[in-house]
């Protein structure tokens, strides 16, 4: 069966991710939730049940700002800061990151390079964060074709949460189910 990485930005968040994670869980399948420090501070035990879960993590920076235009010591804080917390709760660095807002340069790249971290961006930004309804949601990320990286956020929105099921089910006729995000 070809895969498809379901990932899942900005959180964790208490709204949203128990519910992302029962639909993950009751599939029986996977997803990368690129998680921001702070809201990582804010719930731990959300960040922990992630982990517990089975799913992959990433770093999606600590306060998520727009990083090229941060000075070196504050775009070295915000990759670290996440780095740290995660291994601290988790035992492991994670290998993926990305950027806020997908802005990203050659010195985001190479500030995320040095601390280990591939970037990460998308083919499909499904629009969750633009208020797009669960029907929108399905319909911009169903035809992702294998190998692809759909764009989703765990950051409270139920659309989002609506939209899993379904799209695992329009997946699961075309043979494809969530997997870890491809190599580079």
């Amino acid at each position: 069966m070809s895969t498809v990485a379901l990932t899942f930005d900005d959180g964790p968040h208490p709204e949203s991710t128990p519910a992302l994670l029962d639909a993950l869980t009751r599939a029986g399948v996977r997803a990368t939730f690129f998680v921001c420090g702070e809201q990582v501070v804010r719930h731990p035990e959300l960040l922990r049940a992630l982990h517990e879960a089975g799913m992959w993590l990433g770093n999606r920076s600590h306060t998520h700002p727009h990083l090229p235009g941060l000075d070196d010591h504050a775009l070295r804080r915000e990759l670290q800061l996440p780095q740290r917390l995660l291994h601290r709760m988790t035992g492991s660095y994670p290998t993926l990151f990305r950027p806020p807002y997908c802005d990203t340069d050659t010195r985001v790249r190479g500030a995320a390079a040095a601390l280990g971290l591939t970037e990460v961006l998308c083919t499909t930004d499904t629009r969750d964060w633009a208020g797009a309804d669960a029907e929108a949601i399905v319909h911009a990320a169903r035809d992702e074709p294998p190998g692809g990286v759909v764009l989703m956020h765990d950051h409270g929105r139920r659309t989002t949460v609506e939209a899993v099921p379904h799209l695992l089910a329009a997946w699961a006729e075309r043979g494809l189910r969530p997997g870890p995000v491809p190599p580079r």
